[in-house]
C-alpha cells in the first residue's frame, strides 16, 4: 500500500508514542518507527534492543521518512519487514511444521535452528492463540481431513499425516473438530490466518459462506470472539489459507491506500438476533460518515438502547468492514473500540481525508 495515502494522518503524542516503544506495544506496529539519534538507527516500536532516553527518540509514520532523515534500520527488529508479515525465524519454523507437521520440534531442535524455544512460544501464544506444538498439530488434523475428504479409510489418513497411532489421532481429531474422524470427514473448518495492516495484524477467518472474523491479532478480549466462533458455528478454527481471506487482503489494501470506499467480501456474521440487526445497520453506514449510538439504537426500532448497542458494536467480530467505528457519542467525543480509540481515530481521519 502506498505511503503517501497514510502521510497525512496524525499520529499519537509523542508521550504515548514512547510509552508505546518502551513497553514494546504489538499494538503499534506498522503505526510508527523510532529514530534513535544516540545510535543513527530506526526501530519498530516492538524492537527487544534497551530503550533510550526520551530526549533521544524522534517518530516517524514510515520507514522511508526515518532513511530520508539519515536513520539506517536496525539489524534486530529489521523495521523494513512489512507490518503484520512474520519476522523471518517464524516463516522458516512455519514452514519446517508445513513440510513435516509430525516433526515433534523439540527446544534442542529449535535451537538448532536458531530459534530461541521461550521466543517461539510467546510468538505463537500471541500471534496464534496456541504453542508451537498445538499449531503443528493443527496442521496435522488439517492434513487429515483433506485425505478423508479424498475419500480415505480412516487409519491411512491418520497415519499419513504424521500421527504414531490410530486411536492417537482419532483422540486428537476429537478434542479439536468435537467429532469422530469418520463422522466429521464432511466438516468444513474455519480456515484462520493473519493480514497485515497500518493498525498491526489482523486475524481473520472464513467459512465456506463468508468472512466471520476480522479482529486485531493484540486485542484482549481476541479469545472472547474466537470463543463466540465455537459458539456459533460450531466448527474447528484451523491456520490455513482461503479465497475470502485473500480476497480480504486485497479490499484492505485497497481501504488504506484510499481506492476503497465499499467491502465486497462476502460475510458471515452471526449472533443473536439483536447484535445482527445492530450489525445490519452498521453496514449501512457511509464511508467517512459517523452516528451517534442514540441514533444508530432509533434506527433498528430500539430508542433508548444505546447502551445494548454499545454491547453489541463491541461483539462486533469483523470491525473495519462492518464499521463500528463509525459510531460516536452524541456529544461528538470517541468511545469504545475494541482495538483502542487511537485506531477509531486512525480509520475516521482516513476516511475524512479520503471522503471526496
Amino acid at each position: 500500500m502506498s505511503a503517501p495515502a497514510i502521510a497525512t494522518l496524525r499520529l499519537p503524542r509523542p508521550t504515548e508514542l514512547y510509552r508505546a516503544l518502551v513497553d514494546r506495544d504489538p499494538s503499534y506496529e506498522g503505526i510508527f518507527v523510532a529514530g534513535i539519534r544516540t545510535t543513527g538507527i530506526f526501530c519498530r516500536p516492538t524492537c527487544p534492543a534497551r530503550k533510550p532516553l526520551a530526549a533521544n527518540v524522534e517518530f516517524f509514520p514510515h520507514s522511508d521518512q526515518a532513511l530520508a532523515a539519515g536513520y539506517r534500520p536496525c539489524r534486530r527488529c529489521q523495521p523494513l519487514e512489512p507490518a503484520g508479515r512474520h519476522p523471518e525465524w517464524v516463516r522458516r519454523l512455519i514452514e519446517t511444521i508445513d513440510r513435516a507437521p509430525s516433526r515433534r520440534l523439540s527446544d534442542a531442535a529449535l535451537r538448532k535452528m536458531n530459534i530461541q524455544p521461550a521466543t517461539a512460544r510467546r510468538y505463537f501464544r500471541e500471534r496464534f492463540g496456541m504453542t508451537v506444538h498445538g499449531y503443528a498439530r493443527a496442521r496435522q488434523l488439517g492434513f487429515a481431513l483433506d485425505r478423508l475428504r479424498e475419500g480415505q479409510p480412516v487409519t491411512p489418513a491418520g497415519f499419513d499425516s504424521g500421527f504414531e497411532s490410530d486411536s492417537g489421532f482419532r483422540d486428537a481429531f476429537k478434542r479439536l473438530f468435537g467429532t469422530t474422524p469418520a463422522a466429521g470427514k464432511d466438516t468444513a473448518p474455519i480456515l484462520a490466518g493473519l493480514l497485515p495492516s497500518p493498525l498491526g495484524p489482523l486475524l481473520a477467518a472464513a467459512t465456506e459462506r463468508g468472512l466471520c472474523m476480522l479482529e486485531f491479532a493484540d486485542r484482549k478480549k481476541l479469545p472472547n470472539q474466537a470463543a463466540d466462533l465455537t459458539r456459533w458455528y460450531n466448527q474447528p478454527v484451523i491456520p490455513g489459507t482461503h479465497r475470502f481471506i485473500e480476497q480480504t487482503r486485497t479490499e484492505l489494501e485497497e481501504y488504506f491506500a484510499g481506492t476503497r470506499k465499499e467491502f465486497r467480501v462476502p460475510l458471515d456474521h452471526r449472533g443473536t438476533e439483536f447484535q445482527e440487526s445492530v450489525w445490519a445497520e452498521l453496514a449501512r453506514i457511509g464511508y467517512g460518515e459517523t452516528i451517534s449510538y442514540e441514533e444508530l439504537a432509533n434506527r433498528i426500532g430500539r430508542p433508548g438502547a444505546q447502551r445494548a448497542v454499545g454491547l453489541a458494536n463491541g461483539r462486533n467480530r469483523i470491525p473495519i468492514i462492518v464499521p463500528c467505528h463509525r459510531v460516536i457519542q452524541k456529544n461528538g467525543q470517541l468511545r469504545g473500540y475494541g482495538g483502542g480509540l487511537w485506531r477509531k481515530q486512525f480509520l475516521l481521519d482516513l476516511e475524512m481525508s479520503h471522503r471526496e
